[in-house]
């Protein structure tokens, strides 16, 4: 679903079995569809999303707020969460000095998400994971 004013869009990786689980979490939870999920992987996501790099925004989930803002890593999921009002179980991430640590934690995780996926789920990639 193509929403027209959504408060955030958040382009994921739609190879990542963990990206899809969370993603399909997050849908569950937003019956007012606040938020646009986006598959950087789509075969039209350069043409309708110019303005993000989908090799920097697999190394990195990227989301986008109304005004064109780009926030990324850990501040998209806080921001989504949030959203749907689960805002309090990632809130102390974005605390001044735990955000110091959460942040690097996140891009290690972001790195290693296929090795992470396949002990996790016994799948590291899909050929092309389905929200829906």
């Amino acid at each position: 679903m193509t929403l027209q004013h959504p408060d955030l869009i958040i382009f994921y990786d739609g190879g990542c079995p963990l990206c899809l689980h969370e993603m399909r979490q997050l849908r569950k939870r937003d019956p007012s569809h606040r938020i646009q999920i986006e598959d950087i992987l789509a075969d039209d996501f350069p043409t309708r999303f110019p303005q993000i790099d989908p090799l920097q925004a697999d190394r990195i989930l990227h989301g986008q707020l109304p005004d064109g803002t780009v926030i990324y890593g850990l501040d998209v999921t806080h921001k989504a969460w949030t959203l749907v009002g689960r805002g309090w179980l990632t809130a102390p991430l974005r605390w001044p000095i735990i955000r110091l640590v959460t942040d690097r934690i996140y891009l290690w995780f972001a790195r290693h998400r296929n090795t992470i996926s396949r002990v996790l789920t016994g799948n590291e990639r899909c050929d092309r994971c389905r929200i829906d």
